[in-house]
């Protein structure tokens, strides 16, 4: 089917309490592995682009990727820019067919990142896109930092009312306790910040760097994490706004464990097909565990449709 757009599917999320994952599109195999699982789960996906695969792929291999995945699909399907670094490249994946954009102005001073996400948002609302903003800030695992010091990064929810009435975005990242490229997922949620966020913006929320955080309340059990009456879970997080949730390294780390372990086991095989496709594989049962735990399983629709602007209605000039 063709894709969809991000805002009416990102609404339903919010209206009914679930959220949809947005699963990064590396390569071919990493996509396949996320359509066909949402197929098999009946759920609508996010598929989305980031600046390193860009630089990898180059824009116009990974959009096609896509799309082409997109139009063999029966689930919706939306083709959207992970962390656009600024505003000729979401400029560009605008013009390249992205159903949803996002521009990253977390490490600017607030009025700058105001200033520009409005000027995004007011040419990409022209053909019908919606865009994701960023509040606050999300450090890296790389950064070593401190509880305290991941706390004092994290989005105010004064600035995000602000935010929200100044650039008419239609979803938000923010920051409320992530790291992004954790290895293991022990990091705690702040829910306290995050309904103080809901109830001054109204909008969907979005929590990035969802690969190191704890899941659920049994896994912090299990893995000996003493929550704080503040903090939470991913499972507790949607449950108090969050609408979108993006995961990347966990289906990085997945697909190469499945190919050095088939290559492990098949050390003379010398059609790479056959160490890749192990590697699809074990993405697929990292997608199929988040789309479950995120409660969009069974929410494509009857015969895979939503309601919302599709690829085919927004019009672009010459």
């Amino acid at each position: 089917m063709p894709l969809v757009t991000s805002k009416e599917l990102l609404k339903r999320a919010q209206a009914e309490g679930f959220a949809v994952g947005a699963f990064n599109a590396n390569n071919m195999e990493c996509v396949q592995a996320v359509i066909e699982t949402a197929e098999e789960e009946q759920s609508p996906v996010i598929l989305q682009v980031s600046q390193g695969a860009i630089a990898y792929a180059g824009l116009e291999f990974a959009t096609m990727l896509v799309k082409t995945a997109a139009e063999l699909a029966t689930v919706p399907v939306v083709l959207h820019l992970d962390h656009g670094t600024d505003f000729l490249q979401n400029v560009r994946c605008l013009r390249a067919g992205f159903t949803s954009l996002m521009f990253d102005g977390s490490s600017l001073p607030l009025d700058e990142n105001i200033k520009i996400t409005r000027k995004i948002t007011e040419i990409a609302h022209a053909v019908g896109v919606p865009v994701e903003a960023e509040l606050g800030k999300i450090p890296k695992v790389e950064d070593n930092l401190t509880q305290e010091q991941v706390d004092n990064l994290m989005a105010d929810p004064e600035q995000a009312q602000r935010f929200v009435e100044e650039t008419d975005c239609d979803s938000m990242a923010v920051a409320i306790g992530s790291v992004h490229g954790m290895k293991e997922s022990i990091q705690p949620l702040n829910i306290e910040r995050l309904d103080e966020i809901k109830q001054r913006t109204g909008l969907p929320l979005v929590l990035h760097g969802a690969s190191g955080v704890l899941c659920t309340r049994a896994d912090a059990a299990e893995k000996g994490v003493k929550l704080e009456p503040h903090q939470g879970t991913l499972e507790d997080a949607i449950k108090h706004g969050i609408s979108k949730v993006n995961v990347a390294t966990e289906l990085s780390m997945a697909y190469l464990r499945g190919m050095k372990e088939a290559f492990e086991a098949r050390p003379g095989e010398k059609d790479m097909r056959k160490i890749m496709l192990p590697g699809k594989n074990a993405v697929k049962e990292v997608v199929r565990y988040y789309i479950k735990l995120f409660g969009s399983n069974g929410k494509a629709g009857r015969n895979g449709a939503v309601s919302g602007l599709t690829a085919s209605e927004i019009k672009y000039h010459e």
